[in-house]
């Protein structure tokens, strides 16, 4: 049992930037350990597919993101708090859309990128940047 709960969207202007955190908390995490879990960050626009922004390996060593945001997003993670960041630089207008933190236990970087088979989800933080 893994809960994940977002904050720290809201409303910018193009050019601003946020930080968005990913709280992580359950049974499960407490079992295994917060730096057990692939974190990554997804984002899903009206009326457009879920999107992968950027991944951490579970080790720590590994993060990827996706084109569109490579140079100004950054995903990092505290493993005493238990929480999981996407800085986010240089907002675009085309950043616009619901952000979604996913974990899954001991995964791989390519099941976190394509978000298929990901078990936890947290239920999103919006994100709305103005031109």
């Amino acid at each position: 049992q893994v809960q994940l709960v977002e904050s720290g969207g809201g409303l910018v202007q193009a050019g601003d930037s946020l930080r968005l955190s990913c709280a992580a908390s359950g049974r499960t995490v407490s079992q295994y350990g917060f730096d057990r879990f692939t974190y990554g960050w997804f984002r899903q626009a009206a009326g457009k597919e879920r999107e992968f922004v950027a991944g951490l390996s579970w080790r720590g060593e590994y993060r990827d993101y996706g084109d569109s945001v490579k140079g100004r997003f950054t995903i990092s993670r505290d493993v005493a708090k238990t929480t999981v960041y996407l800085d986010a630089h240089n907002l675009k207008p085309e950043d616009t859309g619901v952000y979604y933190c996913a974990a899954d236990l001991f995964g791989s970087m390519d099941i976190m990128r394509a978000g298929i088979h990901v078990n936890y989800w947290g239920q999103g933080t919006q994100v709305t940047v103005s031109s």
